[in-house]
This record gives C-alpha cells, sequence and structure tokens, in this order.
C-alpha cells in the first residue's frame, strides 16, 4: 500500500482512506484527514437526518479553491455494504447508479462507514431532499417545510434572521415548532414538520402562500422572485425549494467555502440576538465550533429527525 493510503476500520467496516495530509481548505490549513476527522465525530447527530434519503454528494477532489462537480449516481467502486436507492428520473448517467429504466441509483448515507467513505472521496458538501424512501411510491411525499433566505448585495444573514422570525410567526404552532439553521454559507434556512399526508402541491403552495404574505408586508426587505435585479438590498425568500426534485445542504456538512464553515443548526434566541447585534459573524460556525456545540447543546435539529 503506497504511503498515502491508510487502511483503517470503521464500526466494523474495512476503509482505506488516502491523501490525509491534502490541503482542501488551503486557506485555513485545514486537511482531509481533518474533514473525515470532524465528520467521524459528528456522525451521531448527522446521521439521523441523512437516514433513508438519497444523498447528492458535491466533490472538491483538489480542494475547496479548485473545481467542484455533483455526483448523484453511487460511484461503480463504491463498497458493496453501501445502501442504494432507486429513484425515478430522466437522466441515467453512468457507472452502477446507470439504469436503462430511467431510474438514478442514489448512495443513502445509512451509517459512519459510509459517511467516512463519501468524505474520503472528498465530498466535502452533502445534500438531501425533503422527503425518505420510507414513503412510496418515490419520490415520497414532503417531511418539512423549507423556507431558504438567500441575501441579496447589501444584506447578510442579520436581514436573514429578522425574515426567519417573520416566517416564525406565520408558522409557530399546533406542536409544530419551526427549527433554523445557517446555510454554512451566506444565508439561513428555516424548516417545519409537516403532517405525513401532506402532499407537494400542498406544500408549495403553503409555502408561496407565506412567503408572498410576508412580502406584501415587507416589500422594501423581501423578494419572491429569483430575477436577480430585484435582490439588491433584499432578501430572497426562495419557497420554490419545496419540490421532489430538488435538495437542500443537509444539517452539518461542511460547506466548499474558503473556510470550513458548516451548515449549522442554531436557536431561535441566537437568531434574535444576531438580528439585533447585527453581527452576522455571530451565526458563522467552522467545524471545531460545532463539534463543541454539539458536545453543549446536543442535536439542535432533532425534532426534525425520523
Amino acid at each position: 500500500m503506497s504511503p498515502d493510503r491508510v487502511e483503517t476500520e470503521v464500526d466494523g467496516r474495512r476503509l482505506v482512506l488516502s491523501n490525509l495530509d491534502k490541503l482542501l481548505y488551503p486557506a485555513s490549513g485545514f486537511t482531509k484527514g481533518a474533514v473525515l476527522d470532524y465528520y467521524a465525530r459528528v456522525a451521531a447527530v448527522m446521521l439521523p437526518h441523512l437516514k433513508d434519503r438519497p444523498v447528492t454528494l458535491r466533490r472538491f477532489p483538489d480542494g475547496v479553491s479548485s473545481k467542484s462537480f455533483i455526483e448523484k449516481h453511487v460511484p461503480s467502486h463504491a463498497p458493496p455494504w453501501v445502501q442504494t436507492i432507486k429513484v425515478p428520473s430522466v437522466s441515467t448517467g453512468r457507472g452502477r447508479g446507470s439504469s436503462p429504466d430511467g431510474e438514478v441509483e442514489y448512495a443513502v448515507v445509512a451509517d459512519r462507514p459510509t459517511l467516512i467513505w463519501a468524505a474520503n472521496l472528498a465530498a466535502i458538501e452533502f445534500h438531501v431532499p425533503l422527503w425518505h424512501a420510507g414513503r412510496r411510491p418515490l419520490p415520497g411525499r414532503p417531511d418539512h417545510l423549507v423556507f431558504d433566505l438567500d441575501p441579496g448585495p447589501g444584506t447578510s444573514i442579520v436581514e436573514c434572521c429578522r425574515i426567519a422570525s417573520w416566517i416564525y410567526g406565520h408558522v409557530a404552532g399546533r406542536g409544530r415548532e419551526p427549527v433554523a439553521k445557517t446555510s454554512g454559507s451566506k444565508g439561513l434556512q428555516v424548516y417545519v414538520k409537516l403532517p405525513a399526508g401532506t402532499e407537494w402541491d400542498t406544500a408549495r403552495e403553503r409555502a408561496l402562500g407565506i412567503a408572498q404574505s410576508i412580502e406584501k408586508d415587507h416589500p422594501e426587505l423581501v423578494v419572491t422572485k429569483m430575477t436577480k435585479t430585484l435582490r439588491r438590498g433584499r432578501v430572497l425568500i426562495d419557497w420554490s425549494q419545496n419540490h421532489q426534485a430538488k435538495t437542500t445542504v443537509a444539517v452539518y456538512s461542511l460547506r466548499g467555502a474558503a473556510d470550513p464553515t458548516v451548515s449549522t443548526p442554531v436557536t431561535w434566541d441566537e437568531v434574535e440576538d444576531c438580528e439585533r447585534g447585527g453581527d452576522p459573524a455571530r451565526l458563522r460556525f467552522t467545524a471545531p465550533d460545532v463539534l463543541d456545540r454539539v458536545e453543549r447543546l446536543g442535536d439542535l435539529f432533532a425534532p426534525l429527525a425520523l
């Protein structure tokens, strides 16, 4: 075995890890080994939110300062113990995921060995849909409603926090309290657990209705259309993410930014403090920050776990 390859065992599964000293985040000195260590340590709280969900990987083979690519099909070289799920699609692609009947075979990150195997492929980002495989036919009905708050030029996560509080006012109650997380990039996302029988059209109409209501009340700060010229000085409430074909970054996933920032669940007190203090850095968390938070606070996203 070459010097840059290490054979190890993770929860009874044999893995060969490679290039552990490679800088995946050159600006901050964060290596591939550090990425693997982060995912190994955060697995206990991350895995319940990946359970039974087809995962789309964003891979950065030469680090975050170089090109990345999206991988939906499970690679043909995946270990036989990696769980997979076939989802109807108009695209068949290549590799083990190919199918002549218009399906895509996705990997399912069901355990820590699979998480580490994927991270070893330089899969820094993990993206999942709002549905899980337990509801048939596939894609299943939505589990959650999501409002993806994307700040336009001249705004930041501070303004997202203000809008998140308005969304909270629209959706809280009936035992379904909304949960917030940072995108790990510039924005904020608000999730609401849906009743089991909710149809996609119903979810999308509800999300659009709430977004448009807030836009009507606050047109100076909120926009619900993607048009870039409308977004200067405003925050987009992206309600269109509520679609069976779309994915959002998974909670606890690293992001392919200059630093190893993480999509991090936050409390509503933290959302309020960020908006009141006006400092975007209050809701910026790196991998070491998140591991410390999990140790102190547990999984703040637990209400949404399957």
